[in-house]
């Protein structure tokens, strides 16, 4: 190489060094302005319960304000749209349960952004687990029953969801495919309705957030015949796991915080570690326990690999299921 090409590269890899130096500084002194969190739900549910509780944690530990943003709409695509299009500082930051970054990238086809290439995890922040609620009208009392009484019925049974593509449609789903119940989708606008007609005997199963059914389990309004994570869960010792009937059977709901793609490596590790400091916190766990959220932590880049590995899975399901946006 000659001495000429030595120097220009010389140059321009200086150039570079010096570009990159105020991002750096910036990334050295995150954070030093307040922080906003996006929340892609309305208020009041486990979204917004997490990211409030997380945010206060974060501002008592950088000495920043941390505002929470609720942006719905549009099942969550709104909140994820605006996050991808934020300014990639760490300054914004967004709540992401699985239907906004692994179930709708797959579910409607012609979204403003790529979770893949315009969103990156920060970390897991727990699992919402939910229960398969039968209403009194239903004589079933267990799954292995209510798998017999759907399929001895010429029409099946109804089950309801908050949606094409929620959690509670694609558990049922997963559901379906695995045992051969014929079950039909009776979808809401939200959880809250589904869950007043499953109570009055107008729908007969639903795959419900443990925190919105608990209260109804244990005034015997609703019968629980099983959560939906691999194993049992604390709030209802008594009740078994599908999988220990269906094996392998998991539709749990996660929520992680992510970030937009090209936030600074030095500001995600910054943000990953002050969340996983505070999951750990005793006041933290106990607070989201009694609120149904099993607090749960992870590494940036584990995080992303759940995303794109659920994205495949939840792919697979709407292809077989034929599910369609509402």
């Amino acid at each position: 190489m000659s001495n000429h090409r030595r120097s220009v590269l010389a140059a321009l890899c200086a150039s570079a060094a010096v570009a990159a130096l105020p991002r750096l500084a910036r990334a050295q002194a995150f954070p030093d302005k307040p922080i906003r969190i996006i929340v892609p739900l309305p208020p009041g549910g486990s979204n917004d319960v997490l990211a409030r509780i997380l945010g206060q944690k974060m501002s008592e530990s950088f000495g920043q304000t941390v505002v929470v943003e609720n942006k719905p709409g549009a099942a969550g695509n709104i909140a994820t749209d605006y996050l991808a299009k934020s300014e990639a500082d760490g300054y914004t930051i967004a709540i992401a349960p699985n239907q906004t970054v692994a179930v709708n990238p797959v579910l409607y086809p012609d979204l403003p952004f790529d979770v893949l290439k315009d969103v990156q995890g920060i970390t897991m922040l727990g699992r919402v687990p939910m229960v398969l609620v039968v209403s009194p009208r239903i004589s079933a009392s267990s799954i292995g029953a209510l798998i017999a009484l759907a399929k001895a019925r010429p029409d099946g049974l109804s089950y309801a969801s908050a949606g094409s593509g929620s959690p509670q449609h694609m558990a049922a789903e997963v559901f379906k495919s695995m045992t051969g119940a014929s079950l039909t989708h009776i979808p809401y606008k939200g959880s809250a309705p589904a869950l007043v007609d499953v109570l009055a005997g107008r729908v007969d199963v639903m795959f419900c957030p443990i925190n919105s059914a608990l209260p109804h389990i244990r005034s015997g309004k609703l019968r629980a015949l099983g959560t939906t994570g691999l194993s049992r869960i604390a709030l209802l010792p008594d009740v078994p796991a599908i999988a220990e009937s269906v094996p392998g059977f998991e539709s749990d709901i996660w929520i992680g915080m992510v970030a937009p793609a090209g936030t600074p490596a030095a500001v995600i590790q910054k943000l990953n570690a002050e969340l996983r400091r505070a999951l750990e916190l005793p006041d933290v766990r106990k607070t989201l326990a009694e609120q149904g959220i099993l607090a749960e932590s992870s590494s940036a880049a584990d995080f992303n690999n759940l995303i794109a590995s659920d994205q495949k899975r939840w792919a697979g399901v709407i292809a077989a299921a034929r599910i369609k946006p509402d």
